[in-house]
């Protein structure tokens, strides 16, 4: 099984580290590498779409998973499929839209794998309905560092440690999940502006419980009275009768649009106060005051990024940082104070997002809680900010919330008990199922995980 040495970063682009890449083709090679990962140790990889560190492993072993790609079973009749871990949302919508299912769960991008999916315990725009990917699992194939498969389960110690455990009490090998049954890969969404994050708030308070899928395009670079002000935009997958007649031949087609991809070389500087505060006015400007029923393709609405290739390039060489954390009902002053620092300190994000999270899944290290979730992507050289997102995640630590592992890379480890209450039942876990340390990254080496 070969193995190059490669400079190893996440989605972001900051902090590149050297590894050895290894791609298992069979599982009998995924035990291989594993028992051979070295004193540095191993970590499992997907697509690179963790925006920080969790799929690095400085002087190891990165296990590349997309080779085991294969799809095994799909039961039409009761909405499940049996899968490798490295098969990607983007493939399983491909072969599951046309028999009319859909993924329980998806991020805001589809090119992550099965495995990603679990390991992150990624959410979507339906966490309030529908919680995140690992509340749909039914059962995942993991490969531990004895070398043993282990069938695992919910509602077990090993599951729970699993799911969110960014790749670190061993191997997805594979998985059976639960489907979200579907008509038509159109979807009908409603699309409305708020003033301010006040009535942001209201709206998605009031009237959330309607919609299976929700989410807000925020404005941080807006202040003074305008201060949070949003594009909120909601929907559910449309029914057949909604379809005009051109469309209901064929409704559950899935043809993403695609551009160009973004260039290699983007000059620095691109992104300023100037240019993020032009893009989010127009954008705000132009979306409609209310709209109702409005037919968007699915890749559309929940993937629009993905019609760029590499748009992570725009940031330039520097790379972005992502900071999302969420803060629970009750501590919606906390929010409203993050907001305004951001935008008092001019951070220059067109990429912000707010949501509203549902009940909290099992996974130790899952990291959606009720309440309030905002994600950015900012510069990664902007002046000051290091100690600026330190100083927030002091607050949201605080106010007993946390920052996402799969999109972090630059949390102190001090703040971590804080935000993971069941830090100490995962670190004992892992002491317990791996105690010479094969499944390492450089966010456990980070965090102390």
């Amino acid at each position: 099984m070969p193995a190059e040495t490669v400079s190893v970063t996440g989605w972001g682009r900051t902090a590149p580290t050297t590894a050895r890449l290894i791609r298992p083709r069979t599982y009998e090679e995924a035990v291989t590498a594993v028992r051979d990962s070295g004193t540095r140790g191993s970590i499992p990889r997907g697509l690179g779409r963790a925006y920080g560190d969790a799929a690095q492993n400085a002087g190891g072993a990165v296990l590349d998973m997309t080779g085991l790609d294969q799809i095994h079973a799909i039961d039409v009749a009761g909405g499940s499929v049996l899968c490798d871990a490295g098969v990607s949302l983007h493939h399983l919508m491909e072969v599951l839209l046309p028999l009319g299912w859909f993924v329980p769960v998806t991020p805001g991008t589809r090119y992550v794998t099965v495995g990603g999916a679990i390991g992150a315990d990624i959410h979507g725009k339906n966490h309030h309905v529908s919680g995140s990917f690992s509340r749909h699992v039914v059962s995942l194939e993991l490969l531990t560092a004895d070398g043993t498969v282990r069938t695992v389960r919910p509602a077990t110690a090993l599951f729970d440690a699993t799911a969110g455990g960014m790749g670190l009490t061993g191997v997805i090998l594979t998985a059976t999940v639960r489907l979200q049954p579907l008509t038509t890969t159109l979807m009908s969404v409603d699309t409305e502006r708020a003033t301010d994050l006040d009535d942001l708030l209201a709206r998605l308070t009031a009237t959330d419980h309607r919609y299976r899928y929700s989410v807000a395009w925020i404005d941080l670079l807006a202040r003074g009275a305008a201060t949070g002000r949003a594009v909120l935009t909601r929907g559910d997958h449309a029914p057949l009768a909604a379809l005009p007649a051109r469309a209901r031949s064929a409704p559950l087609s899935f043809r993403p649009a695609r551009l160009p991809a973004a260039p290699a070389y983007v000059p620095e500087g691109l992104l300023t106060r100037r240019t993020v505060g032009l893009f989010n006015e127009l954008w705000y400007r132009r979306a409609p005051r209310a709209r109702s029923g409005e037919l968007q393709r699915l890749s559309a609405f929940f993937h629009p990024l993905d019609g760029v290739p590499h748009w992570n390039r725009v940031y330039g060489r520097g790379g972005f940082v992502q900071y999302q954390f969420v803060v629970g009902h009750g501590r919606e002053e906390t929010l409203r104070r993050i907001v305004g620092r951001i935008a008092r300190r001019r951070c220059p994000s067109f990429l912000a997002v707010l949501k509203r999270f549902g009940d909290a899944d099992p996974g130790w290290l899952s990291f959606p809680v009720p309440g309030w979730t905002l994600a950015l992507d900012i510069p990664a050289n902007l002046p000051g900010l290091a100690a600026f997102l330190d100083e927030l995640d002091a607050e949201v630590a605080t106010a007993g919330g946390r920052v996402y592992l799969a999109k972090d890379s630059r949390l102190r480890p001090d703040l971590l008990a804080a935000m993971y209450p069941r830090l100490d039942d995962f670190r004992a876990l892992r002491a317990e199922l791996d105690p010479r340390g094969v499944f390492v990254s450089d966010l456990a080496r980070r965090l102390t995980l």
